[in-house]
C-alpha cells in the first residue's frame, strides 16, 4: 500500500525558519534508511503558505488566494510518499523518524487510494487511461514544462 506521510507546518515552518544542520543530517540519514529499504517513493519539504496559494472552486467559478493561510496546524510543511505492506509499517518508520521541528510536531499517515479501491465506477477505459499515463510517468516520457 502507499501512504502520504505529511508534516505538519509549526509557526516556526510557516515563519521560514530553515532546519538546522543537525537536524538536515538527521532527516538526511533516515531517508537513506527509507529509500535502502525500498520504502520511500517521493518526499519534499515545502516553503511556508504565505508564497502559496490556492484556488476555491465553487460551479464553474474559481478564485485564487493568496497565502499565508491561516490555522498552521491543518498546513504541510513537507510530505513523503512510501510504500509500505500496511499502516502498521508506516507507523513504525514515523516513530524512528527524527523530530521533524525543534519543539513539538506532529505526522499525519494516510493511505493513497488504489485503482481498485473505485470500485464500478471506474470503468475499464478509465483504468487503461490512469494505467497508461502511470506508466508513462514511470517512463519519463511525460513532457517537461
Amino acid at each position: 500500500m502507499r501512504v502520504m506521510v505529511m508534516v505538519k507546518a509549526t509557526s516556526e515552518s510557516e515563519a521560514g525558519k530553515m532546519p538546522s544542520t543537525e537536524l538536515l543530517t538527521a532527516m538526511g540519514n533516515f531517508n537513506e534508511e527509507l529509500v535502502k529499504a525500498g520504502v520511500m517513493l517521493a518526499g519534499e519539504g515545502l516553503h511556508p503558505s504565505a508564497k502559496g496559494k490556492r484556488v476555491r472552486f465553487s460551479g464553474s467559478e474559481r478564485t485564487v488566494i493568496d497565502g499565508p493561510f491561516a490555522a498552521t496546524s491543518e498546513l504541510v510543511a513537507g510530505f513523503w510518499l512510501w510504500q509500505v505492506k500496511s499502516m502498521e509499517e508506516a507507523v513504525e518508520w514515523v516513530r524512528r523518524c527524527p523530530n521533524p521541528m525543534e519543539g513539538e510536531s506532529e505526522i499525519e499517515i494516510r493511505p493513497v487510494f488504489e485503482l481498485e479501491d473505485f470500485g464500478a465506477e471506474l470503468t475499464p477505459e478509465l483504468k487503461a487511461q490512469e494505467e497508461r499515463l502511470q506508466a508513462e510517468i514511470q517512463a519519463g516520457t511525460n513532457e517537461p514544462r
